[in-house]
């Protein structure tokens, strides 16, 4: 019983995903305190995601110390790969019969919770006066595909506070 809760704990860390960053190792972050999004944000998500994505962002930044401005040091882009996919939650099912001589069974699993969305998010921070990356956060994640607005908002605020936590690169 011990080894089974240990593989289900195993198996919920593992799914929670972490954010990956990569920067520029000669960039100088304390430099930075101004911020703006990037003139032309593509971020392949509804125009309702990005409002969602600005407002959580101007939050967790602004928790970091940093200023929106109209002549910002760093541009802050973002955008998301998605793939719509089942329900990784299952009911088992199972028939099986044996006897003195075999036996047989079948087995199998019902998708329940309808599908999901997964995501691939990249945060990046773009220089302004040298126009290049200099700090980029990437995270994996998934939603119900059917999420209310408010559910969302708080799957983007998460998604954010979770590669925001990242910046600065502690050194």
């Amino acid at each position: 019983m011990r080894l089974f809760l240990l593989i289900v704990l195993a198996t919920c860390l593992v799914s929670c995903g972490s954010a990956v960053v990569d920067y520029d190792e000669g960039a100088n972050f304390n430099a930075y305190s101004t911020y703006n999004y990037y003139p032309t944000i593509d971020s392949g998500l509804s125009e309702l995601d990005n409002k969602r994505i600005i407002r959580a962002a101007d939050s967790l930044l602004q928790l970091q110390g940093m200023t929106k401005s109209d002549r910002p040091q760093l541009y802050v882009n973002f955008y998301a790969k998605e793939v719509i996919t089942n329900s990784r939650n299952t009911i088992g099912i199972g028939i099986g019969g044996g006897g003195r001589r075999g036996g047989v069974s079948v087995g199998g699993g019902i998708p329940i919770g309808g599908r999901e969305v997964e995501q691939q998010f990249t945060l990046d921070f773009i220089d302004v006066m040298n126009d290049n990356l200099v700090w980029q956060g990437v995270l994996d994640a998934r939603f119900k595909e059917k999420a209310s607005p408010r559910q969302r908002e708080m799957h983007y605020f998460k998604v954010l506070q979770k590669i925001v936590k990242k910046y600065p690169p502690k050194e």
